[in-house]
Formats: C-alpha cells, sequence, structure tokens
C-alpha cells in the first residue's frame, strides 16, 4: 500500500496541528483513553494518532468521527460561516446603479 504524502502551506500545516492537540485536549478533558474513542469512532489507534498530530493525510471523515464521539461535532457548522472574502467578491460583481449626470441649474432668460 502506498503512502500517501500531503503537502500543505506552513501556515495550513499550523491550522491542523492546532486542530489535532485541541482535539486531543478535548478528549482527555473528558477522561477518555485513546482506545475508546477509537472504539467509538470506529477508527484504528494510529489514526487517531494521526489526527491527534494533525496529519493532513487523514480524510476528513475520520477527523468528524473524532469530533462526533467528542460531542462537538455541532463545531463542524461553525467552518466557513463567515465568508468575509466571499461575500466582498460578491458585493464587488453586484450591479451599480449609473446615476444621471447632474444637470446645469438653468442660466437667467437674458432680456433684450
Amino acid at each position: 500500500m502506498n503512502k500517501r504524502i500531503v503537502t500543505l502551506y506552513p501556515s495550513s500545516a499550523k491550522e491542523l496541528e492546532a486542530l489535532g492537540h485541541r482535539l486531543k485536549d478535548a478528549r482527555l478533558r473528558r477522561g477518555f483513553s485513546m482506545e475508546t474513542v477509537c472504539i467509538r469512532a470506529d477508527i484504528s489507534r494510529p489514526t487517531l494518532y494521526k489526527i491527534e498530530q494533525g496529519e493532513p493525510s487523514v480524510c476528513l471523515g475520520m477527523y468528524v468521527q473524532v469530533l462526533r464521539v467528542l460531542g462537538l461535532i455541532a463545531d463542524l457548522s461553525l467552518i466557513a460561516k463567515d465568508d468575509v472574502l466571499g461575500r466582498r467578491l460578491q458585493d464587488e460583481s453586484l450591479p451599480r446603479r449609473k446615476r444621471a449626470p447632474k444637470k446645469k441649474p438653468p442660466s437667467e432668460p437674458s432680456y433684450v
């Protein structure tokens, strides 16, 4: 079986690593052993270890399973909830109202 290598930008790798550490902290706060989470999430122990280390080769579905076991599945709905950049791009593409040029005030009639 080929080992899959995933290359990420350094900032993305740090975020994924931080997510893994947060999941590990959540597991420990709940007093769950790795074995308990693995059984409930139906994943192997090495997979859970990779998740907690923030390995990018683990599929998103496995992260979702761990979130479910930890009772954090609702947090998944917070991802990309406020798409500030997308909204700004969408607003830029909206048609803009064009106004008629301002009329010059009528000049005073000249009396000859």
